[in-house]
């Protein structure tokens, strides 16, 4: 009697991670570094929504500066952020100027929006982390990013900076996530910031993944 010939379960493929980039820049300087951090992440196989949050600014403000009005121009194709992206994902890096010290109105509208997801749990468990600049050096970078982790302490999120990780990080020295020093837009974003940006989205789609495959397998 012959022996059947064993048969070879197919592999199974992992779904890719979902990372969700949510962002509110003014003048263009978080713009250029929430496409940084999409670029990073599609290289490293995730699927990405990059998502801008709504301006709020009467037209009046915004055409009185003109590299405020030309930047709205140029992302206009970029969709703008609902609830459903931060739904959707696994990991989420969010993006905002200093104002003050503090979170943009413009991101924190985004924020405040996530109260029906949050009362359903489904904003915990997800992986967060921040990118910020301001026009002065410090001018409240630090300090913005750890208001912007208040939120994700709320939702029940894992915040993942990317701390003195790589030794990148002790030439732009924010352990707490990306910053830039634009100097009021004469200070476009350099080769530092982008490699914070790289090193920040690699730590966490990686920490990401390995949450999410521990996850599936609990």
């Amino acid at each position: 009697m012959s022996t059947p010939a064993p048969t070879t379960a197919a592999p199974t493929t992992a779904a890719p991670l979902k990372v969700a980039v949510v962002y509110y820049s003014s003048t263009g300087t978080i713009a250029a570094l929430a496409r940084e951090i999409s670029e990073t992440a599609e290289k490293a196989g995730a699927e990405v929504r990059l998502r801008r949050a709504p301006e709020l600014a009467p037209r009046s403000a915004i055409e009185s500066n003109p590299a405020w009005a030309e930047k709205l121009r140029a992302t206009e194709d970029i969709p703008e952020a609902a609830p459903s992206d931060v739904d959707w994902a696994d990991a989420v890096l969010l993006g905002t100027p200093t104002r003050f010290g503090n979170v943009s109105a413009q991101l924190k509208q985004v924020l405040d929006q996530l109260g029906p997801l949050w009362a359903e749990g489904r904003l915990a468990d997800k992986v967060y982390s921040g990118f910020t600049s301001s026009a002065s050096p410090h001018g409240g970078q630090e300090s913005t990013l750890l208001a912007l982790y208040n939120s994700v302490h709320h939702f029940g999120g894992l915040t993942v900076a990317p701390g003195y990780t790589d030794p990148s990080k002790f030439v732009d020295g924010n352990p707490y996530g990306t910053s830039h020093t634009d100097a009021q837009g004469s200070n476009p974003v350099d080769e530092t910031a982008r490699t914070a940006a790289r090193v920040q989205t690699e730590r966490v789609i990686r920490i990401a993944e390995a949450l999410k495959a521990g996850l599936t397998v609990r």
